[in-house]
């Protein structure tokens, strides 16, 4: 009962955390806004690699395990995109 307590309770707090992070960004400013989703990425892969760290049943560990690769897939795409945003601003070296 503790730990589905516990595990509610993480996920509770990371809801709470990412709704003001992402509520707290303008509309118009994509690239914070894609640095604020892989935050929360980042706090997903947290919370579900610390859910390895206690004695959990094999679906726990399976779900971590999904949440893990879900988010490192957001992470690695949201930066690349975010490059690629970025890359469209920098001044291009005129050839000669």
């Amino acid at each position: 009962m503790a730990e589905i307590l516990l595990m509610i309770s993480v996920f509770v707090f990371s809801f709470v955390a990412g709704y003001f992070l992402i509520s707290s960004v303008p509309p118009l400013l994509h690239t914070p806004l894609m640095s604020m989703t892989n935050a929360v990425s980042g706090m997903t892969i947290l919370g579900a690699v610390s859910l390895f760290a206690v004695e959990t049943d094999l679906i726990q560990k399976e779900l971590g395990l999904v949440a893990v690769i879900m988010a490192a897939f957001n992470v690695a795409g949201g930066f690349a995109v975010t490059d690629r945003m970025l890359s469209l601003f920098r001044k291009k070296e005129q050839s000669q």
